[in-house]
């Protein structure tokens, strides 16, 4: 597919469906994703889970200065996927 608009994306979606348990090399993949996508400074939307990898891409990406939003929907809530707190930029 051939680019033929000027526009460039800005912010970039992210969700795995996967706990990496065993796989310890999705760790290191997760955390090399988080830094290209600062790379090209782009802004994060990911599932909004407290575990997994989406959450490990969110945390780079927040403590290398980009912006994360995580949106999860209030029904699963209650079954533990937040923590309850939001992360904050001081």
């Amino acid at each position: 597919m051939a680019a033929s608009s000027s526009k460039q994306f800005k912010n970039i979606c992210v969700l795995f469906g996967f706990h990496y348990g065993k796989y310890k090399e999705f760790i290191q993949v997760a955390a090399d994703l988080g830094r290209v996508i600062v790379e090209r400074k782009l802004h994060l939307i990911y599932g909004g889970s407290e575990r997994g990898l989406s959450r490990l891409v969110s945390k780079v990406i927040f403590t290398r200065g980009s912006q994360v939003l995580g949106i999860i929907p209030k029904a699963i809530q209650p079954l533990g996927c937040l923590s309850g707190h939001q992360l904050e930029n001081n």
